[in-house]
């Protein structure tokens, strides 16, 4: 009997191109197929995307016990100092191996976000959300709104402003 397992390491056919400081943390075979997810101190490397999903471009990561689902984040708009998010299509991955995936997503999705918080606006609510971005210094600022709210309405737009600098603020005193 073993006491120390190892896991076999990432084919070298499916290993993704790398950052120079990326390392892989954990990888999972796509079903019967030669798919992988790798997950990696940067990001998620899905089966047929180009780039890596960084942890700040993950909303949602859920484990069913057999299946990955991801829900990316997708930018609706770019504001002075913070982006607005909406979700993007949930892909849904089946891990017969998973290993430490599963738990390696939960932990670096969880650990990107540094500040979140809920707010009431005039008409409708807002999510305002500092996370982490490896690789870069301070926070990447985003808001997410709740279904039904106007995103362009000025007065929603102001009000987000006015949330948005205070969140900064309460994170990083201004100089």
């Amino acid at each position: 009997m073993k006491l120390f397992r190892r896991r076999p390491s990432l084919p070298a056919e499916s290993r993704p191109p790398l950052a120079a400081e990326e390392r892989v943390l954990a990888w999972s075979a796509v079903g019967d197929s030669t798919d992988v997810v790798v997950a990696t101190n940067y990001g998620l490397w899905l089966p047929g995307a180009a780039d890596r999903l960084g942890w700040h471009e993950i909303h949602k990561a859920a484990w069913s016990g057999r299946e990955l689902r991801i829900t990316p984040a997708e930018v609706t708009a770019e504001r002075d100092g913070y982006t607005v998010l909406t979700d993007g299509p949930v892909v849904t991955f089946l891990l017969l191996e998973p290993g430490e995936l599963p738990d390696q997503v939960r932990t670096r999705v969880t650990r990107s976000v540094a500040y979140t918080t809920h707010h009431t606006l005039p008409t409708g609510a807002v999510r305002v959300v500092g996370r982490r971005v490896s690789g870069q210094d301070g926070l990447s600022w985003a808001v997410r709104y709740d279904a039904g709210t106007p995103l362009d309405g000025p007065e929603v737009i102001e009000a987000t402003d006015e949330l948005v600098g205070a969140a900064r603020n309460s994170v990083v005193p201004p100089p």
